[in-house]
């Protein structure tokens, strides 16, 4: 599966996203803020705050920057208010990543569902969604996998999802050929991730698409 490689300085370097792009995916409607929270008390509005907060502080400074105080001083929030919502830090981190990811899972399963074919429409949409990823994709991924270059409980936690998702679809997209288109994918998205970019993507895209469909 996805292999996480590279030193930590080079993902910084290369992989840390802006702050717009965290929020494009994190922010429901567009606004990106959570510092006027405190104008409603509403429990939903205030944990999302603190989702966004979190991520922005995670692109701009570093994960490691984004410490319990940090994260409730940019939300508007106490330091006893964000752990109304989360117990600890940890929790907080682990909650921001979960969403990114339930976002994934509601992208495959759409790009899934507009495939007729049953056997390897997981590894399609696998191909299709980490190599067809628009600027605002690519530096929110870039930025996700520099996080999970130095964080282990991250890291475990993308692997503990896509295990997740192999298991799910074990019946359409195991055997050895669908495992390696997808290592394939992995080892082109992270290069895309990176500095590289490949003038010939759509023909790299057909090729690994190929070997999903079975031979007659």
């Amino acid at each position: 599966m996805l292999q996480i490689q590279g030193s930590a300085a080079y993902w910084r370097e290369v992989a840390v996203p802006s702050a717009a792009a965290w929020r494009f995916l994190l922010d429901k409607n567009g606004s990106g803020r959570g510092s006027d929270v405190r104008r409603g008390k509403d429990p939903a509005r205030v944990r999302q705050a603190l989702l966004e907060q979190t991520a922005k502080i995670a692109a701009d400074e570093g994960l490691g920057a984004a410490t319990v105080a940090a994260v409730a001083r940019a939300a508007g929030v106490t330091k006893g208010g964000l752990f109304h919502h989360f117990p600890n830090r940890q929790a907080l981190v682990f909650a921001m990543f979960d969403e990114l990811l339930e976002r994934l899972d509601r992208r495959i399963d759409d790009d899934m569902a507009r495939d007729p074919m049953e056997h390897g429409r997981f590894t399609r949409s696998y191909v299709n969604l980490a190599l067809s990823m628009d600027e605002h994709d690519r530096l929110i991924w870039a930025g996700l996998m520099g996080s999970l270059v130095h964080d282990n409980a991250l890291n475990g936690r993308w692997y503990g999802w896509l295990d997740k998702r192999l298991k799910r679809h074990a019946s359409t997209d195991a055997g050895p050929v669908l495992q390696i288109v997808r290592l394939a994918v992995d080892g082109a998205w992270l290069a895309e991730l990176g500095q590289t970019r490949f003038k010939n993507i759509k023909d790299l895209i057909q090729i690994l698409t190929e070997f999903t469909v079975p031979k007659e």
